[in-house]
């Protein structure tokens, strides 16, 4: 059942889906911008063209005003203004006639998808170019035709948002999304929408054990750039402090879910995903690293080695509708986006109370004093306390909440009252958190 949650975020997304964005530009400020009014404490940041953040160096900026192909009636046959796909990203500017035999080297479609206008990008090598439908691609006929692309490409700014949410402990949580593709539901607005929802969610709780570090990024080049600002100062505190992250993308659809693991599949992040998919879904694809697409790459990789992990619907590169026009708002739905969501609190929720837990006496305790055990017994009592019973005795120092969760063969989730109990009752005592890599 969808709630107001879900139709909020689908809105969210229908509201950006129009804005023509890209790894930098006007595009990307203008969403950011909408975030900014769901999130008034994140902070906007920019980084100059030309600054060498490790391997790569910050692009030039993209803006682009207009596009189009007409014939020699000036009919419009390819129109940036009906859909922002139909231009390949960052494509320099263009003002020229040329015949059908020089334009189709410059023009991109899908045989296999006929209906279907491709993405297409040239980031990082000077280039232009025009994407449509195949269909459309094959009623082209020979004669003149007047391409333009009303576009710049000069020195400007990288654009990235961050949002710091304070918890009791310096130790975080990344949450990571992206804001850099066009028109595309899923595998762009939806990761956008529901960490915009987990970042007013986060805010609303008290008690906060952790850290939030929530980061919205072009992907590839901006989590380079973000973890290489001033000089790999904001990897060195990742390093020392992200306990568990995630990377959230993919997540509007209504089929099945994905999870994709960390590059060794060990860490917390691990951990809690695979027990949250395994209690909360009838059935998962389970892909490994080597199928790693999004930004896992940069957080993930040697040296870096951040607990990164992603929880998806259908994963990039997997579907059908993938860096295709039709990743559109039909795509994506209230439904699908709320359960998305709903998966993310549950690790969150887990990972805040994921302590390694002590009992405080020697022996079983007296619970009936305690106000633990039933007043009066039967043959059902075992059964009220069997969990209660069965946390204590494998709270000994060295196993954590998701350790006995999967020990007594429950979820982590429904375990935490009883964890509460027990320590309001004085029974047991957090000792410390576990580390990240286990």
């Amino acid at each position: 059942m969808t709630t107001k949650i879900g139709r909020t975020m689908y809105q969210w997304v229908s509201d950006m889906f129009p804005i023509c964005r890209s790894i930098t530009g006007s595009g990307v400020r203008q969403t950011l911008a909408y975030i900014k009014k769901l999130l008034p404490d994140m902070k906007i940041y920019e980084v100059k063209s030309g600054t060498k953040v490790f391997d790569w160096t910050v692009p030039n900026e993209w803006n682009i005003n207009d596009a189009y192909v007409s014939d020699a009636k000036g009919n419009r046959i390819i129109d940036f203004q009906r859909n922002n796909l139909h231009v390949v990203g960052y494509s320099e500017p263009i003002d020229k006639i040329v015949d059908l035999a020089e334009l189709d080297k410059h023009l991109y479609s899908l045989p296999q998808q006929p209906d279907a206008i491709p993405f297409i990008t040239s980031y990082y090598k000077r280039h232009w170019g025009f994407c449509l439908a195949h269909s459309v691609r094959k009623k082209l006929r020979t004669g003149k035709y007047h391409v333009k692309i009303d576009s710049a490409l000069k020195p400007g700014f990288l654009t990235y948002g961050e949002i710091i949410i304070p918890g009791k402990t310096k130790k975080e949580i990344l949450l990571s999304t992206y804001i850099c593709h066009p028109s595309m539901a899923n595998n762009e607005l939806s990761g956008v929408a529901v960490t915009t929802k987990l970042a007013q969610w986060i805010q609303k709780q008290i008690n906060r054990k952790y850290t939030y570090r929530i980061v919205f990024i072009p992907e590839t080049i901006g989590s380079i750039t973000y973890l290489s600002i001033f000089s790999g100062k904001n990897l060195k505190m990742m390093k020392r402090n992200v306990i568990a992250g995630f990377v959230v993308n993919c997540v509007g659809d209504d089929r099945v879910y994905s999870f994709l693991p960390s590059r060794l599949g060990n860490t917390l992040a691990d951990r809690v995903a695979k027990h949250v998919l395994d209690h909360s879904t009838e059935d998962y694809i389970k892909w490994t690293f080597l199928d790693r697409g999004s930004d896992e790459r940069q957080y993930c990789s040697p040296g870096v080695d951040l607990p990164v992990v992603s929880i998806m619907r259908s994963k990039y590169g997997s579907y059908p509708e993938y860096h295709t026009s039709l990743d559109n708002l039909s795509l994506i739905s209230p439904r699908g986006l709320e359960g998305s969501y709903e998966l993310y609190c549950k690790c969150i929720e887990i990972l805040e109370h994921n302590d390694i837990y002590k009992i405080k006496v020697l022996c079983e305790p007296q619970l009936s004093k305690r106000g633990l055990y039933p007043t009066v017994s039967s043959t059902d009592t075992l059964r009220q306390i069997q969990d209660l019973r069965n946390v204590i005795a494998y709270a000994d120092g060295r196993h954590d909440l998701l350790s006995i969760a999967e020990i007594i063969g429950k979820y982590a989730g429904d375990l935490i009252p009883i964890i509460n109990r027990l320590k309001d009752a004085g029974l047991i005592e957090a000792i410390r958190a576990p580390r990240s890599a286990q």
